[in-house]
């Protein structure tokens, strides 16, 4: 067991990694009673730690506003972690509208790491390279960001100033489930109170979010990076793709990912697995067709084209150049 000196530490940094902490989460956190971190409480107190009682149904404890850390004191390998994700979040568009505080961050980091670990890290970034450059993301506001970050954190509602890919404005309620990093974008996804169904949303469409009174119960079921994954295989586009394709559950998404189709038993049978090849109805939705007839050429397994007409005719095309090529060989 864990000597009472380091739970009182580890209620620190609990404590420091900022928000409200109720007493329940804090007793499970350290594997001890409620009465045990009212001591613990008192013993950061008695040592001039700032640390504030909050009443209500949220309540608990949380550190006085500004308080400040002591000097930071990182491991070779904890500022290596911690300057590597700057620069990863950075490249994969993982930021806030203030772009610059990933820079300000890592200089900061920077001038309170003893001398020989800030010159050896800055040698592996120098000599660091990518085999892509860094596209224009669209980003988030950081205060947006946050605010549905806590709605989620106490299952509150939060209202929000939404404007979709057409222009159109609106303000919806929102019992967000999660926030979801996919492909150098964030989204929340939640229900919409007004119509009672689960959307998805962009945040940095988001303009304004302010928490409102109440609470909302999470539902089962699929998490909530697999409900926008889902979502986006349902979104409206311009073509409505349905195929048949024989092969494995794995085969088959390794060319076309949840992100993009969603999966259905042709022929359901009980004793079968996801390992196991049969006939599977693959649904998805596109703007464009003439990316996917290569996609399933690179699948390399039997497949049947049930809509649209469109689809087997640029297939049949594709077909057709290939055979002229390897002819003329």
């Amino acid at each position: 067991m864990p000597r009472p000196t380091a739970r009182v530490l580890t209620l620190l940094e609990l404590l420091q990694s900022g928000g409200t902490r109720t007493v329940a989460e804090l007793a499970d956190r350290l594997g001890v009673e409620g009465r045990t971190v009212r001591r613990y409480v008192d013993q950061l107190i008695d040592l001039d730690v700032p640390v504030e009682s909050v009443r209500g149904r949220y309540g608990g404890y949380r550190l006085a506003p500004g308080y400040r850390l002591p000097p930071l004191m990182l491991s070779d390998d904890e500022a290596l972690a911690v300057l590597l994700g700057l620069v990863a979040g950075r490249r994969a568009g993982l930021t806030t509208t203030q772009r610059t505080a990933n820079e300000t961050a890592s200089a900061k980091i920077r001038r309170v790491l003893p001398q020989h670990i800030a010159r050896r890290l800055d040698t592996l970034l120098e000599s660091l390279a990518f085999t892509e450059q860094p596209g224009e993301f669209d980003t988030p506001d950081s205060a947006v960001l946050l605010t549905i970050a806590d709605a989620v954190r106490h299952r509150r509602p939060v209202s929000i100033r939404y404007t979709d890919r057409d222009g159109r404005r609106s303000e919806r309620t929102l019992h967000a489930y999660g926030i979801v990093a996919h492909a150098g974008r964030w989204y929340v996804t939640g229900e919409d109170a007004q119509i009672g169904e689960d959307r998805t949303f962009r945040l940095d469409r988001i303009a304004d979010a302010r928490t409102l009174p109440g609470s909302f119960e999470a539902p089962g079921g699929p998490g909530p990076a697999q409900r926008v994954l889902s979502a986006f295989a349902r979104a409206e586009y311009r073509h409505e793709v349905t195929l048949r394709i024989h092969g494995t559950v794995e085969q088959i998404r390794a060319h076309l990912p949840a992100s993009i189709a969603s999966l259905e038993e042709h022929e359901p049978a009980a004793d079968q697995d996801q390992a196991t090849e049969r006939w599977l109805r693959v649904g998805l939705r596109a703007e464009r067709l003439d990316w996917l007839p290569p996609v399933l050429a690179s699948l390399d397994r039997p497949f049947v084209i049930e809509r649209p007409d469109e689809l087997r005719d640029l297939v049949t095309a594709l077909a057709d150049r290939l055979a002229s090529r390897a002819r003329q060989a």
